[in-house]
């Protein structure tokens, strides 16, 4: 299953926190100095939005999983 077909969704608070959701469930809340980097970048497109949001939860396929996990 991949962002398209189960994106992230994110709402940023008043005091500057990301609460980050996926398939309706809280993921993780991001806060602080990576919370303050990510806000403006969030809002340009879909894809952009749901790579930043990926990284932001640790949740990001680095292409090497299937090879390693082979071993």
């Amino acid at each position: 299953m991949g962002l398209e077909d189960d994106p992230f969704d994110h709402r940023v608070t008043k005091d500057g926190k990301v609460l980050v959701s996926r398939g309706g469930r809280h993921v993780v809340t991001v806060a602080g100095a990576q919370a303050a980097r990510l806000v403006p970048l969030l809002g340009k497109d879909d894809a952009t939005d749901q790579e930043l949001l990926a990284r932001a939860t640790g949740n990001y396929r680095r292409g090497n999983e299937k090879r390693a996990h082979r071993r």
